[in-house]
């Protein structure tokens, strides 16, 4: 459990001249360190009905399982403000969907964007509140204590204990490694956008899933197709796109994101909602029963040992950018491209990173939660470092060979980095799920750990 603790409760109240909404913040990290209630943003929001609407639909994942519904899910939404927008984030309690609302600068207006990441408190009444507002009127935004508040910050406050699952803080990571590989499939105007929205199926009484459905651009509409053929985009359990009903009638168009499918297998896919002045983006893993944080894209990088030292140059040049150049980074780190990108992976294994589809570039962010759980409880990337420490690894060309203490081997094979294995797991997967323990063991040797010698840390360092 993770105790979250607000100075009081997030309130939407009526002021002369128009309404005055208040979200408090928790904890959290700023350019001056940790705080316990940063203060992000004061101002005034340019389109309050769709701002508010945004917001409930982030707050709509942040409580909702979308499979094995009867157990519990309760997150409060994590906000960044990156100096001209303010980012507000959420995951699913299964861990199978990612939700978005960037706040850009013309969503906002009258104040400046501060720097840094905390959770938001969003209740139930603070959303009944905004589920009424039914007009433009001037909408004053506070993220953050107000001024009187922030004088009193050692009085009571209001704590929750929410559940945090270790799966909860890998989705984030791999959710972002996910969407990496993104790149803009279709684009529908507003028209065909609630149409195609509005005539998706919903999910029956028992949340279960009606599994992936693949759909094809055609001209300025996505047409159903039965099989993924060339130009498609994967729809895993498209009942899960349901919060974007929240904004649909502010929608000026929908922009849909995934990888080139090569196969029959389902993928993972980003569906982002144009919005005036902001986007509402929900990233979905490619089964509803299947979340984020066994996907295993993260592996590779965390099995690398000068990832650690990368991630940490890298992190000291981060300064809450809302869009990391990596040849920038390249050039300030002295990096190369490739191993800035493994850099930027890895810190996004403890959510200092997250990935903007939009504009394909990452941006800075910082989860106040422990960076360690990640490679802890990942038992793939434990069990390749077991076998690699047990001199388990033979090379011989192309191939490898790994012998586990039973005696049982498997083969693994490198066609110009691309890693194959005789084991369970890849004949199951064949990849799509990140490289097998085998695998990873062999690409750690190839890369220089000394099989038998070579003692790796749980936190990512070398002994």
């Amino acid at each position: 459990m993770q105790a979250v603790a607000y100075t009081r409760p997030s309130t939407l109240e009526s002021a002369p001249g128009g309404q005055r909404l208040g979200l408090e913040t928790s904890r959290g990290t700023t350019p001056h360190g940790v705080e316990d209630h940063p203060r992000f943003f004061a101002g005034f929001l340019t389109s309050p009905q769709v701002a508010s609407a945004g917001l409930l639909a982030v707050a709509d994942v942040a409580s909702a399982r979308y499979y094995q519904r009867q157990l519990r899910s309760s997150l409060d939404p994590v906000v960044t403000g990156n100096g001209d927008r303010l980012r507000f984030e959420s995951f699913s309690g299964c861990g199978g969907v990612y939700a978005r609302l960037d706040v850009l600068a013309a969503g906002l207006d009258g104040g400046e964007v501060g720097h840094g990441t905390t959770n938001v408190d969003v209740n139930n009444p603070l959303r009944d509140a905004l589920s009424r507002i039914g007009s433009d009127d001037p909408l004053h935004l506070r993220v953050g204590p107000d001024e009187m508040a922030v004088t009193t910050l050692d009085g009571p406050v209001v704590e929750k204990k929410v559940p945090l699952p270790d799966r909860w803080l890998r989705g984030f990571a791999e959710a972002q490694v996910t969407a990496a590989g993104f790149d803009l499939r279709a684009e529908l105007p507003a028209a065909e956008a609630v149409r195609f929205l509005r005539s998706l199926p919903r999910a029956d009484a028992r949340g279960a899933s009606r599994g992936a459905q693949w759909v094809v651009p055609a001209g300025r509409v996505l047409r159903p197709t039965t099989r993924p053929v060339p130009g498609a985009v994967c729809l895993p359990g498209p009942e899960r796109l349901i919060a974007l009903q929240r904004v649909l009638r502010h929608a000026s168009a929908l922009r849909v994101y995934g990888p080139a499918l090569t196969g029959s297998a389902a993928a993972a896919s980003a569906w982002e909602v144009a919005l005036p002045g902001m986007r509402l983006t929900l990233t979905l893993s490619p089964e509803a029963s299947r979340g984020f944080s066994g996907e295993g894209g993260v592996l590779d990088a965390l099995a690398t040992d000068e990832a650690a030292e990368d991630a940490e140059l890298t992190a000291v040049l981060l300064a809450w950018e809302p869009r990391i150049d990596v040849g920038d980074l390249s050039a300030a780190s002295g990096l190369s491209a490739e191993r800035v990108r493994a850099a930027l992976v890895r810190l996004g294994t403890s959510g200092r990173v997250g990935y903007d589809t939009a504009e394909a570039a990452y941006f800075h962010r910082e989860l106040p939660y422990d960076a360690e759980r990640v490679e802890r409880h990942n038992p793939r990337l434990r069990a390749a470092r077991d076998l690699v420490r047990a001199g388990a690894v033979v090379l011989d060309g192309v191939l490898g060979t790994v012998t586990a203490q039973d005696g049982h081997a498997q083969r693994v094979r490198d066609d110009a980095g691309v890693l194959s294995c005789s084991c369970l797991w890849w004949a199951k997967y064949r990849g799509g799920r990140g490289p097998c323990k085998h695998a990873l063991a062999v690409r750690m040797v190839r890369r220089g750990a000394p099989s038998g010698q070579a003692e790796v840390l749980l936190d990512g360092g070398v002994r």
